[in-house]
């Protein structure tokens, strides 16, 4: 009542009225028109300027569905598929279905149902797999409706299959762990195929991540200026572009951004200072090398660089002899640098500078383009002071506001697929808290004269299009196509 300014006698309203009106913000996708009307307020009473000091910090977010391995999300999708169809094209379903399906996929797939031997495992997905391969044949066969194509849960059901059956002379086989595509495509169940696996420190969960940034001014309110919501795979380093292009959007870019290790990398160091005129506060990533984590080791950070001869000067004062560009594993701009096998097999200190077996020892360093190494050496040098660690410590107070606002994080997943009035018909009925098959699917069994059985419960069947790029897993999972 206060927030809304209402009198202390005002009857007020249910509290569920919340949670609708949440429902119809998202559906509506009105959430960042909300949080724009917000901050514009908050500007116009002096609460929020430009070049207030900012911090950010990420949290996991569960999908609304269970957690389930991958023979229980093909058994689930075909189950999702079957059902879906029964809603808008029962006649055509019953003309193209087993009777043994009914039994199949009629009840939840549970885990306590499945065989518990690896070969009767392996046997059952691959029997699933043909009976999901022939349903996908019939499906996109000449004569079938073009838009039984259309429908979600179809195109997740080809998805799903792409990513876990593959055609070896001419079987359809069960991919092995080795054969399966990167986490941030693979589907983790078919009720949400935006929904990823997401592995942060000792936290692993099915869902998405949510980044939160707040100002931090010790002598005004902490507000919150950006939330952006991405795959549960989508890394932290990712973001820090991408949220100081949206502050300076809305006229919020901060003097000082506080961000941990996560979203900070070398070249984020370099245009957060050169677009935005933002000071990246927090710690930078350490070297790995042996060399800095030995008490009189030689590291990189010790060798002086001459950027105009294209040189490194060695602490005993010898020079390298070959300065060779690269990219490295992770597509990052390198320098690699040689030093003679003479000069470095006569050096004093060569034990605290090379582990080489080689007869014929050289000490090698790769460090990265000018202006990335001497931001990443002077943050690495600034981190250890106490003025900066003065500085980083209000970045915790992040955390404390992830953690009241955790308990009310909710995904709602894109909008559906919608290309035709029939598929719409199963997207209105296949979303939601309820499924809205139970009554279809058992009209189907009871014609085919089998036995009435229940349906899943909570299932949203949002859509979002295959990247385009991934070629080996867009090709047809249809034998002969």
């Amino acid at each position: 009542m206060y927030a809304l300014g209402l009198e202390l006698t005002d009857p007020g309203f249910d509290f569920t009225i919340l949670s609708d009106f949440r429902k119809r913000l998202v559906e509506g996708e009105a959430e960042q028109l909300l949080l724009d009307a917000m901050l514009a307020v908050f500007k116009e009473q002096g609460w929020l300027k430009q070049r207030q000091r900012q911090r950010t910090d990420s949290t996991h977010v569960l999908a609304k569905v269970r957690a389930i391995n991958r023979l229980m999300c093909t058994g689930s999708a075909m189950r999702f598929a079957l059902n879906s169809l029964a809603i808008v094209a029962g006649e055509w379903l019953l003309a193209h279905s087993d009777p043994e399906w009914v039994d199949c996929y009629g009840h939840r797939i549970e885990e306590s149902r499945l065989p518990r031997s690896q070969e009767e495992r392996q046997a059952l997905a691959e029997r699933i797999g043909r009976d999901g391969s022939n349903l996908l044949t019939d499906l996109y066969a000449a004569e079938a409706p073009a838009w039984l194509r259309e429908i979600p849960a179809v195109e997740i059901l080809r998805r799903i299959w792409i990513q876990n059956y593959v055609w070896v002379e001419g079987q359809l086989r069960w991919r092995s762990n080795e054969d399966l595509p990167p986490g941030k495509q693979f589907i983790n169940s078919p009720y949400d195929p935006e929904a990823r696996y997401g592995k942060k420190r000792e936290t692993r969960w099915t869902g998405y991540k949510v980044h939160i940034t707040e100002t931090c001014e010790e002598d005004a309110p902490h507000l919150i200026t950006h939330v952006a919501t991405t795959a549960a795979t989508t890394t932290d380093e990712a973001l820090t572009e991408t949220i100081h292009a949206n502050l300076q959007q809305t006229e919020l870019t901060p003097r000082q951004h506080l961000l941990d290790s996560g979203y900070i990398t070398a070249p984020i160091l370099v245009s957060s200072q050169q677009q935005y005129g933002i000071e990246v506060i927090g710690p930078a990533r350490v070297d790995v090398k042996w060399q800095a984590n030995t008490e009189q080791g030689i590291d990189a950070s010790q060798f002086a660089i001459d950027w105009q001869r294209q040189q490194a000067i060695c602490p005993e004062g010898q020079h390298s002899i070959s300065w060779t560009p690269a990219i490295d594993h992770r597509t990052n701009e390198v320098i690699k640098i040689k030093f003679s096998t003479t000069d470095c097999g006569r050096c004093p200190r060569q034990v605290h500078c090379i582990r080489s077996v080689k007869k014929y020892k050289r000490r090698t360093i790769t460090i990265r383009p000018q202006a990335q190494h001497e931001a990443l050496q002077a943050a690495r040098r600034r981190q250890k002071t106490p003025a900066c660690a003065k500085e980083y410590a209000l970045r915790e107070g992040i955390e404390a506001t992830i953690s009241e606002a955790r308990a009310g994080l909710w995904h709602a997943p894109l909008p559906l697929y919608r290309p035709c009035q029939n598929a719409l018909a199963a997207s209105r009925h296949c979303r939601g808290d309820q499924c809205g098959t139970r009554s279809s699917m058992a009209r189907w069994g009871r014609t085919r004269s089998y036995k009435r059985f229940c349906f899943p419960e909570a299932v949203s069947c949002s859509l979002k299009e295959f990247p385009n790029n991934v070629k080996k897993w867009e090709e047809p999972i249809i034998h002969g196509r």
